[in-house]
């Protein structure tokens, strides 16, 4: 690939591309900045212009991921009304749909050892997904009386546990796990268990969705 040095146009994406292609192939530890730049077809020393090392470019690939990741559950939320349940149901899915079609931008979120704490502008992105799943939780979760009403907070962690660890185990290919079910029937059974658990899906409704 020929160099572009110094004055390459858009250097500072091409750099996050190179990024997120070495971190599919080989992981967030498995790659150097220099690989990084040869990826991206510049220099090496060009690769100072934006990044101080490593953790700062993978840092710089989670914040746009997060970027995405929070206008999909947005999108996936309101695209789930009128109904509350539709709505908490999208958000479960967009997570796995996310981890799906953007395995370097989930890597660099959720594997890589970055904290979100890292700068406040990663900080801000990382936590709005989390809040449009609280706000589903919440909305979802409105008629239940207070004194056995889990907090949104709770409520969202607990949902975002059971997608991330249905993505990490069946979706993802990890070595030596495989589910005889579809990674989207293990989320939507799980979400269902979890939600008649609230007493927010009836255990004898006729609708295998519980609407």
């Amino acid at each position: 690939m020929a160099k572009r040095g110094y004055h390459h146009g858009n250097l500072r994406e091409a750099l996050i591309d190179g990024c997120l292609t070495l971190i599919e192939k080989r992981g967030p530890t498995g790659f150097t900045l220099s690989e990084a730049a040869r990826e991206a077809g510049v220099t090496p020393a060009a690769v100072y212009r934006h990044f101080e090392g490593r953790e700062d470019l993978i840092a710089a690939a989670a914040l746009q991921g997060y970027e995405m990741f929070g206008d999909l559950m947005e999108y996936a939320y309101g695209d789930g009304q009128p109904s509350a349940l539709k709505a908490f149901e999208a958000t479960g899915r967009a997570y796995l749909a996310f981890a799906r079609k953007y395995p370097g931008h989930y890597i660099a979120m959720f594997e890589s050892g970055i904290s979100i704490n890292r700068s406040s502008e990663l900080h801000t992105v990382a936590t709005r997904a989390m809040g449009v799943l609280e706000k589903a939780a919440e909305q979802l979760s409105q008629h239940i009386p207070a004194e056995k009403r889990p907090p949104p907070q709770m409520f969202s962690a607990h949902i975002w546990a059971l997608s991330h660890g249905v993505v990490e185990l069946f979706a993802r290919s990890s070595p030596g796990t495989k589910s005889p079910f579809p990674p989207e029937d293990l989320l939507e059974t799980g979400i269902g268990i979890y939600l008649r658990g609230l007493g927010l899906i009836a255990p004898d409704s006729e609708d295998p969705n519980g609407r």
